[in-house]
């Protein structure tokens, strides 16, 4: 195992805390073995990273799946405002969320959102997946092709569907095709929109016209 001169103390700190490169990129970078790092870490008593400073640095270089395009008409300006404000009435938005779930009933706010998403953030179709919640005496498959359809998601694409079994007959259907959810599995997107919906909420929250 080749060894690392003293010398290259500050060369490491500088790679490891600053630049925020792994051992392992440390030791590809010098063309060394990492047990060569380990030991030198080791000998001059330098700390390192615990496990959940491991994994923010990991998703901070994560190269996301989408890319955010300019917004350069009143067109996109307006979309960008209104996705945010469906996705913070209709999305799921905890803290431990990970995928971008938008869930509706209503055609027409699903195709907006869509619209927003692809639009604005420039997704990689592929990575879309649609869940349809249904009525036991609904035809699920006629209403998979009227949601693939319309929002040119390939039905390939459609999660396993829900289907509710206590349902009153009697009653009138208020989801006539059902209800889908909308997902897509990037954090990095989720924290984008949420982001998108807190500038709303400081610039508007409180303001008073009148």
């Amino acid at each position: 195992m080749r060894s690392i001169p003293d010398h290259q103390l500050d060369e490491i700190k500088k790679f490891y805390y600053i630049d925020k490169l792994s051992m392992r990129e440390i030791a590809e970078k010098l063309s060394i073995s990492i047990d060569a790092i380990v030991y030198f870490m080791r000998k001059h008593h330098l700390k390192r990273r615990d496990f959940s400073e491991i994994n923010r640095l990991r998703f901070e270089n994560k190269v996301p799946s989408f890319k955010i395009r300019p917004i350069n008409s009143v067109y996109l300006k307006e979309l960008k405002a209104i996705g945010a404000m469906l996705y913070w009435g209709e999305g799921y938005k905890s803290e431990k969320g990970s995928i971008v779930d938008f869930a509706n009933s209503d055609p027409k706010m699903i195709l907006i959102f869509l619209n927003f998403l692809r639009n604005i953030y420039g997704l990689n179709e592929k990575r879309l997946r649609v869940l349809l919640y249904c009525y036991a005496d609904q035809n699920v498959n006629k209403l998979i092709r009227y949601w693939s359809k319309l929002t040119k998601i390939p039905q390939n694409q459609f999660s396993k569907p829900y289907t509710r079994k206590d349902f009153d007959i009697s009653n009138k259907r208020k989801m006539e095709y059902g209800l889908i959810h909308i997902r897509y599995s990037d954090k990095k997107l989720l924290l984008e929109i949420k982001k998108t919906i807190d500038y709303y909420k400081n610039k508007y929250v409180g303001k008073v016209t009148y």
